[in-house]
């Protein structure tokens, strides 16, 4: 039996934790610059991105209160030098940048690439089109990767709510060279060979290097050259490709495409209920912890320990925040869709619209019973016809040989 102590088994929260206080003490005060990529702006007013140069990357997050010393609007390829602190986000076990202010020094070379084939093609008319979707497709072919959580997350969203859609995989490699060609072959492909009602064009999240091919010319051209409606749904909320532009519908996510493409359901008070309990459950137990140790703390340590607790929290609240906003968009889409649907058939088969045809309602005008024969009628009586315009009076002065006979 061995006499050496036995050797401590540490949490995966006591690592990170460790982690967290070397990086936050040995890095308090960096100045780093990069390209910002994956811009992600919280309606909470925090910003979130990614620094990157040539080799390698790392996220960033810029809370609103040093975010309002900005004197420039960002944007992904922005050229830019930041002041920070390097932190972990222990949820994810991932360490990330804490910003303390943000300059820009030049613009990235892919940004003002598309720009250029954006307005360029913009000013050929290529943007222009916008086939309707169908309202209830039997068919619908997906072009994307086999493998990717784009074509699991359609299918998860169409089998919940019950859909009856044949869904017909197209696989395509959606990243790397070989992406945009494959993309526009696939493309006219389901086109010349009407595998869908409609074709949806999607990948998952990436960065703007990833989301590329979805922005090349060939696949653009091909997007615009389709019989069949296409809807493209690249990466996340805030992900754009110039697929979108090109495309009959973009959906902010391949979730929303396949929520276009199928009926509505409760999913946004589902969401919207379970993101508040989860939310107002951990705060509350978080608040517990903390009014237990204010007692035994500096302001200064207070201050440096409630900064840390609230960061997580507030990424996870602009998570949340954005689930349910993507839910109510796609929700009100759907309902506007159907109340167009329904008052166009209502205003088809209204009685007046035969009027503006030239047609006429007669109605005696004592009784104001409506004539539809002649026979109805005698020689001196009161009539009035109704037009799409207003009424006008008739006096009936004899029987026509016709009634005679």
């Amino acid at each position: 039996m061995s006499d050496s102590p036995a050797r401590r088994v540490l949490q995966v929260s006591e690592i990170t934790g460790a982690i967290k206080t070397i990086l936050e003490e040995g890095f308090p005060d960096l100045t780093v610059e990069g390209e910002i990529s994956n811009f992600r702006p919280a309606s909470s007013g925090h910003l979130y991105f990614t620094l990157k140069d040539r080799t390698a990357m790392i996220q960033c997050v810029f809370f609103r209160g040093a975010a309002g010393s900005l004197s420039f609007q960002p944007r992904d390829g922005n050229r830019v030098r930041v002041r920070a602190s390097l932190s972990v986000y222990p949820p994810r076990g991932a360490y990330q940048l804490i910003l303390r202010s943000m300059h820009p020094v030049g613009k990235g070379d892919i940004l003002a690439m598309l720009e250029e084939r954006k307005a360029r093609l913009h000013r050929e008319g290529l943007f222009d089109r916008a086939l309707p979707l169908p309202w209830f497709p039997a068919t619908v072919a997906i072009i994307t990767s086999p493998t990717g959580a784009a074509v699991r997350d359609i299918l998860h969203v169409l089998r919940r709510r019950g859909a009856g859609v044949d869904v017909r995989i197209l696989p395509v490699p959606v990243q790397g060279p070989e992406s945009a060609p494959a993309l526009a072959r696939m493309i006219a492909h389901a086109d010349r060979h009407r595998l869908g009602e409609v074709i949806v064009v999607t990948r998952g999240g990436g960065s703007l290097e990833d989301l590329l091919p979805f922005s090349e010319e060939e696949v653009l051209r091909a997007i615009g050259a389709t019989t069949i409606p296409v809807i493209s749904a690249v990466g996340h909320e805030t992900d754009t490709a110039l697929s979108d532009y090109a495309a009959d519908y973009r959906a902010p996510t391949p979730s929303a495409a396949a929520e276009v493409l199928s009926a509505a359901e409760e999913e946004v008070h589902r969401r919207l209920s379970h993101a508040a309990g989860n939310i107002h459950r951990e705060f509350r137990q978080r608040l517990e912890l903390i009014g237990r140790r204010l007692e035994r703390v500096s302001r200064e340590e207070l201050q440096y320990r409630f900064r840390n607790f609230a960061q997580p929290w507030y990424q996870r609240v602009d998570a949340a925040v954005e689930e349910v906003r993507s839910a109510l968009r796609d929700r009100l889409t759907a309902t506007a869709r159907r109340l167009e649907v329904a008052t166009e058939r209502v205003e088809s088969s209204s009685p007046l619209a035969a009027l503006q045809r030239g047609y006429a309602i007669l109605r005696d005008r004592q009784t104001g019973k409506i004539v539809t024969r002649a026979a109805q009628t005698v020689a001196g009586q009161d009539l009035e016809a109704r037009m799409a315009d207003g009424t006008i009076p008739l006096l009936r002065v004899e029987r026509t040989m016709h009634e005679e006979l």
